[in-house]
């Protein structure tokens, strides 16, 4: 196998909806032309994404002491809780959670915390969820006079929206060890004083 330079890999996954020749405009014509209106707007490039976490997430492979199953201490109550969250290219982060399932009504909620007190206008890059593309949501990108626009990925692209990898990343990290403990605490809090945000920006 090696001789014909064939190697053990992990796949990536790709719905086959996915529009090929989309992604290659997006990514050879959209994207490039809109950093170049942000540019000339100082306008700041978002990309924002959800995500959901669960108490009992599956484990990865770890190392242990032949003969002794490793044992990962959990919650046996089955808990969620949901993020949501923006970042750009200098390291700017927005994030908030809460719980229940993102609509228009929560969706407006989140982009007035995330646009309060922001000093430049705001490109902001999304998915096509039905929340994104709301009436209630452009009403309310229109009362703030172009201070934002929502951008609309291809459908069925993740792997374009870099905060994907914000999450993705800490899932299989961060998460199962150092959250899953905590989580009906965190849930309870959310519930309490749901959304929270949390910002931390540059």
């Amino acid at each position: 196998m090696a001789s014909l330079e064939i190697t053990p890999q992990k796949p990536l996954r790709r719905a086959y909806e996915r529009d090929p020749q989309a992604v290659d405009v997006w990514m050879k014509e959209t994207y490039p032309k809109l950093r170049k209106r942000a540019k000339r707007a100082g306008a700041m490039i978002f990309f924002l994404d959800e995500a959901g976490f669960q108490s009992d997430p599956p484990l990865g492979r770890t190392y242990g002491l032949k003969g002794t199953t490793p044992v990962v201490v959990t919650s046996g109550q089955r808990q969620s809780i949901n993020v949501i969250s923006a970042v750009n290219a200098c390291g700017a982060f927005w994030a908030a959670t809460y719980t229940g399932k993102l609509n228009a009504e929560s969706f407006v909620a989140f982009l007035k915390n995330f646009m309060k007190e922001r000093p430049t206008k705001v490109f902001l890059v999304v998915d096509g969820h039905p929340a994104h593309k709301a009436n209630s949501v452009k009403h309310y990108v229109q009362s703030l006079n172009g201070r934002l626009e929502l951008h609309f990925l291809p459908p069925y692209a993740p792997d374009l929206n870099p905060d994907e990898f914000v999450w993705s990343h800490m899932k299989p990290t961060a998460y199962p060890k150092s959250l899953s403990g905590r989580m009906s605490h965190c849930e309870s809090a959310s519930s309490r004083t749901s959304p929270t945000f949390i910002t931390t920006e540059s």
